[in-house]
């Protein structure tokens, strides 16, 4: 039980309480005790993509948060709260509504490397303190812009609640595909799309269909996973390790090499490319390593010693 279970979060659900849900599935089906974490904190209010991992697969849940997620999201014009979302009070209203076509016009000064100041109500530090429990507690928090990358940004074609709308239309809500770099706060970007178009907005829908290598299609329900779990079958729903390297190439060991690198050694005068790589001996996953001027040295090591335990 090492690698990957990917959750299609409902909205209500935090992230830590996803992560319990699937120590309860592990030791309800009897699986004993392993490490398990999450691989980006998805809002209680937001569905979708949530990567739980799971024994060895937490070493690499770090790499999931610096990793581009996509989302698609919904924006209502004409009300901004607090939190930025549902969750809030009103704060500011506006009768303004733009077209479809206004809304595409914009898209592109949204698109690129831009500053952006995050949600008031976030988990940021403050002084020490988390920004959203300054916030809850009425103090007034100005977080301050940092620099973040929206590779896309377009109008969803997927999520649409009613027929299509004129481009010379009004529209109270608009949704939104957005590929993003880390650290990027949806909320923020429809407040600003909102303030760009000459109105206020707020989110009323937040789903991730895609977070580093991991989409929906992998995706499970709670229920599915909790049916796995009481029919002992969790292991049919892990995805492999690796499964969070896909982007890194794989480095083949022999006996001797792999022994060195569970002990700590660099490996000397390896002859294969510059940069992050997946080493393994046969099947087993050893270590995340990084290779330079043919060193080979480990940045993370997995604990499996053979093919069966991996």
């Amino acid at each position: 039980m090492h690698g990957w279970i990917i959750l299609d979060k409902p909205v209500g659900l935090g992230s830590t309480q996803a992560v319990s849900a699937v120590k309860r599935a592990l030791r309800q089906g009897g699986y004993g005790k392993f490490k398990v974490g999450h691989g980006g904190t998805l809002d209680p209010l937001a569905s979708g993509v949530l990567p739980i991992a799971v024994g060895e697969a937490t070493k690499l849940a770090g790499r999931l948060l610096d990793s581009d997620k996509i989302y698609d999201f919904t924006i209502r014009f004409g009300e901004q709260t607090d939190t930025l979302d549902t969750e809030g009070v009103v704060i500011a209203t506006s009768d303004v509504r733009p077209t479809a076509a206004a809304i595409e016009a914009i898209l592109p000064r949204f698109t690129g490397p831009i500053d952006q100041i995050p949600p008031a109500y976030s988990a940021l530090k403050v002084h020490g303190e988390r920004a959203y429990d300054r916030a809850r507690a009425g103090e007034e928090v100005v977080l301050a812009s940092r620099a973040v990358t929206i590779h896309s940004l377009h109008s969803s074609p997927t999520v649409r609640d009613g027929p299509p709308s004129g481009a010379g239309e009004e529209l109270v809500e608009a949704t939104l595909t957005a590929h993003v770099s880390k650290g990027t706060y949806i909320r923020s970007l429809a407040r600003d799309i909102a303030a760009a178009l000459g109105t206020v907005g707020h989110v009323t829908m937040l789903r991730r269909i895609k977070a580093g290598p991991f989409t929906l299609d992998s995706a499970i329900s709670l229920d599915k996973l909790g049916k796995a779990g009481m029919a002992r079958e969790l292991e049919y729903l892990l995805l492999p390790l690796r499964a969070g390297l896909d982007d890194i190439p794989a480095l083949s060991l022999d006996p001797d090499q792999a022994g060195a690198l569970r002990q700590g050694r660099i490996l000397a005068g390896y002859a294969t490319d510059d940069g992050l790589q997946f080493a393994l001996l046969g099947e087993t996953p050893v270590a995340l390593v990084e290779v330079r001027d043919g060193n080979v040295q480990v940045v993370r090591g997995f604990n499996l010693m053979s093919k069966d335990n991996a």
